[in-house]
């Protein structure tokens, strides 16, 4: 797979004092993005609670590089930055790209997977290898030992 994107919509709720993106919405577009991937490959909430387990982010950062203003033409895509073998943890980076070649902002996010019922990290089950292998890997991807 070479690209996963999604158009996002600047709302009016989603602007700040200076009328230009709150940073906080960087963020929940990110989080739309990896849930429609992970959808969209058949990981979703109904298959991840039937199975016990559920990711987890131990962080999340975003580079502002232009803003984003009212009527901007919004794309954000995913790709794996890092992961272990088993996909057990993982990086996840954005680039959130306005008017069709304008980097705005590039959010990574570093992750794992946990047990729902122990509370607990984990290695994920056999749906989680194949849906993270079909995800589009950054040009610097490299495996964690």
């Amino acid at each position: 797979m070479e690209e996963f994107s999604r158009i996002v919509q600047v709302r009016w709720s989603d602007l700040d004092p200076n009328f230009h993106l709150r940073h906080s919405v960087y963020y929940d577009w990110g989080a739309f993005c990896r849930v429609e991937f992970l959808n969209e490959y058949g990981l979703d909430a109904h298959v991840m609670q039937k199975l016990m387990f559920g990711p987890i982010l131990f962080r999340e950062e975003c580079i502002f590089r232009r803003e984003i203003r009212s009527g901007d033409e919004v794309k954000i895509n995913l790709q794996l930055l890092r992961s272990k073998k088993d996909f057990a943890r993982w990086s996840i980076q954005h680039q959130i790209i306005k008017n069709g070649d304008i980097l705005s902002a590039v959010l990574t996010v570093d992750g794992a997977w946990m047990n729902l019922k122990e509370r607990k990290l984990t290695s994920p089950p056999e749906q989680v290898f194949e849906v993270f292998n079909q995800m589009p890997k950054t040009e610097t991807f490299e495996w964690l030992a």
